[in-house]
């Protein structure tokens, strides 16, 4: 997958945005102001994300593919980064987006929740 078939995807889900808070190159995708996806800028050569998941599929994670490892900069037992330009599937790829969306998106308050769907 490409760089903007994954920001696409990333806006595809719902109540999604994608911000740059910590510079003007890496987005950071957010879900009820939570972070779900962080696309690194640091990698000129390789596209890669940073996804959320469980600690326990994390690990299978890492031990099933090459593509996935420890996430820079991130809480390591929540966080993964996921090389996106080589093997992996898009269907993977877009597997372990849903998953990381959906974790963040279930954490939400209920009021916020409401709040986002009457929008």
């Amino acid at each position: 997958m490409n760089r903007k078939e994954i920001v696409d995807y990333f806006l595809s889900k719902p109540f999604s945005i994608e911000t740059y808070p910590f510079d003007e190159v890496t987005p950071v995708f957010k879900v009820g102001g939570k972070m779900f996806a962080l696309m690194s800028a640091n990698e000129s050569d390789r596209l890669s994300i940073n996804l959320k998941n469980t600690p326990d599929t994390n690990i299978l994670l890492k031990d099933m593919y090459e593509e996935v490892t420890e996430a820079y900069h991130m809480n390591k037992t929540h966080w993964v980064t996921v090389y996106c330009d080589r093997t992996l599937s898009e269907s993977i790829i877009h597997n372990l987006i849903d998953e990381s969306y959906a974790i963040v998106y279930k954490s939400l308050t209920k009021k916020l929740k409401r709040e986002l769907e009457s929008t």
